[in-house]
């Protein structure tokens, strides 16, 4: 792989909601990392993000941002729909490429990435930066170290009440540019917490429905999964509930012990509860401002050769084949 000799100079494709606070900010924070340049469709936003968040230029073109010579890294923030073809084009521009979650519209797609990705030597990153999160790597850890004894079940349920709104409005909902619902845009993060912390599914079963009739796209969908060391998945994804009902949580059981968490209950803070015999105890974590930032540290880092790639694209396409599948 090519890599960086020196700082990164960043430029963003789709600056809009996610860049925000998520992560746009981020670039600038990490250690031998800048932003530099930002583009969006409309350009008076572009221009208004950029002079907002003190970034020197702004683009409403993809190539003219991809071309910038100043620009040696990218960052695509776009919908799913459009991620291929800029990321070809980055990797064809000999820049090294971060891409915003789900990766992809499907698998074909991330497999003709990770072909650009070696034939032309440059390196791909993908953005499940819950992997970076403190409370993720603290779930990690007490698995890996028995804190459950030998894991058996994991029950993960996610309830949202129907979203607003036509598929126009909308990206998310509508399948041709977000890839299939609610479902690509939230279940990523959580099976690819699912997949870091437990290994690759030996099989899945999905099934799904459009119960709420409001667009295209499946609203209510069950997941079963058997992982390695015979870990039984079960998984209940509903966006078509009453807001009463709106729940978020994964339960991880072991033959001594528990360990529940929720997913996206807050975007400053959460707890872990680990139950062991009766006796359980809660461990409470602040998640940081920019929460893609202990990511972006990460994702730099192997950008300029000096560590591994906390999330490739091939680990990115067999959770996206998990979801596509459901």
């Amino acid at each position: 792989m090519r890599f960086i000799d020196g700082p990164l100079r960043w430029g963003i494709i789709g600056c809009g909601d996610v860049c925000e606070v998520k992560s746009g900010p981020a670039f600038s924070k990490v250690a031998q990392s800048s932003l530099v340049a930002v583009m969006r469709r409309d350009g008076d936003k572009a221009a208004d993000f950029a002079k907002r968040h003190h970034v020197d230029t702004s683009y409403n073109d993809a190539s003219e941002l991809i071309n910038d010579p100043q620009v040696n890294a990218i960052y695509i923030a776009t919908p799913p729909s459009s991620h291929e073809a800029y990321a070809l084009e980055a990797m064809k521009a000999g820049k090294p490429v971060y891409i915003e979650k789900p990766v992809s519209l499907n698998t074909a797609s991330v497999q003709r990435m990770e072909s650009a990705s070696a034939a032309l030597g440059i390196p791909v990153a993908v953005a499940h930066y819950r992997r970076a999160l403190e409370l993720f790597l603290r779930v990690r850890q007490l698995v890996n170290e028995g804190a459950i004894g030998k894991p058996s079940l994991i029950i993960l349920n996610l309830l949202h009440p129907a979203k607003p709104g036509s598929a126009a409005e909308n990206w998310r909902i509508n399948p041709a540019v977000s890839g299939g619902g609610l479902l690509f845009d939230l279940a990523p993060h959580q099976l690819d917490i699912i997949y870091w912390i437990f290994g690759k599914p030996l099989s899945f079963k999905g099934n799904s429905i459009a119960q709420g009739k409001a667009h295209n796209a499946s609203d209510v969908i069950s997941l079963s999964m058997v992982l390695p060391e015979n870990v039984f998945f079960q998984g209940l994804w509903s966006f078509n509930v009453a807001p009463s009902q709106r729940h978020d949580s994964c339960r991880m059981l072991g033959d001594k012990g528990s360990i529940s968490f929720p997913f996206f209950s807050s975007f400053e803070s959460a707890a872990v509860e680990i139950t062991r015999g009766d006796q359980t105890t809660t461990e409470q974590f602040t998640f940081p401002a920019n929460i893609q930032h202990p990511m972006i540290q990460q994702v730099t880092s192997y950008f300029r050769g000096q560590g591994e790639n906390p999330c490739s694209l091939s680990e990115a396409r067999d959770t996206l084949e998990i979801i596509e599948n459901c």
